[in-house]
């Protein structure tokens, strides 16, 4: 059971490793200023304004804010998981 937490929790890190690099490559395609080398710590900053040009846009929020969102928090409970089912 410990290695099926630990499996999903590692699936869910890598969709939000790609789910960050598709918001950065966005942005960048609108010309927003983003720093690939701050990524880490604004990342948050530019999921919301992912999420405001998105909305601007279509008048919906993109998906892949809500996939962002999703997957961090999936991979926190799915190691919190892994850690202490025994």
């Amino acid at each position: 059971m410990q290695t099926l937490f630990g499996f999903l929790g590692l699936l869910s890190v890598i969709v939000y490793v790609i789910s960050t690099m598709a918001i950065y490559s966005y942005l960048k395609d609108k010309g927003e200023k983003v720093s690939f080398l701050w990524l880490r710590i604004f990342m948050i900053s530019y999921a919301n304004r992912y999420k405001k040009l998105t909305k601007e846009e279509t008048g919906n929020v993109g998906y892949l804010f809500y996939l962002w969102i999703v997957s961090i928090n999936l991979a926190l409970i799915f190691a919190i998981l892994a850690l202490f089912i025994f």
